[in-house]
């Protein structure tokens, strides 16, 4: 499709392709519902190969470049700022919040196909990269984050549950 343009014209067609991609990517993912980014839909689940959320502690060293990329938090959406406040319901709250991230950020890595198929081979190589290395990072930390979450989680329960319950299931193995 941008064959045949002189390279301005064709970095002008990705930069405007990509925005509109994301761009509807970001408004159906405000638009959906909460329930679509349920952690126990398939999508979402947890692979053998993660193990637990090891593999991107000890295979891409995540937590030493998490905190370094940027962020987003709509003015009124949900913020990790109060990590503090660690009740059940604000822990689902994130981790539905992580299916969501995980979710506009692997739709938006999509666009690397389109931009591989309509570009020269050059072009289409550069910015399905590009592309790719936006959106994967921001995926692998909100999978990487919603381990640790689920983690969290289970421990609060437990902790809830009180002293003895983890005995009673113990003398029954």
């Amino acid at each position: 499709m941008l064959r045949g343009m002189s390279g301005v014209q064709i970095f002008v067609w990705n930069l405007v392709i990509v925005a509109i991609w994301h761009i509807t990517v970001f408004i159906a993912c405000v638009k959906l519902p909460t329930s679509y980014f349920d952690e126990t839909k398939p999508r979402f689940r947890p692979r053998d190969w993660e193990r637990g959320g090891r593999w991107y502690r000890d295979t891409l060293r995540i937590n030493a470049w998490k905190d370094r990329i940027p962020q987003y938090a709509a003015k009124d959406g949900f913020s990790k700022e109060h990590l503090d406040d660690v009740s059940i319901e604000y822990i689902n709250q994130f981790i539905m919040e992580t299916c969501r991230g995980e979710w506009m950020h692997l739709s938006g890595a999509l666009c690397a196909v389109i931009l591989l198929l309509i570009n020269p081979i050059g072009f289409g190589l550069v910015f399905a990269f590009l592309n790719l290395l936006g959106n994967l990072p921001f995926a692998a930390i909100q999978r990487y984050n919603r381990f640790r979450l689920q983690t969290l989680r289970k421990r609060r329960l437990r902790a809830q549950k009180g002293p003895g319950v983890g005995a009673e299931a113990t003398a029954c193995v």
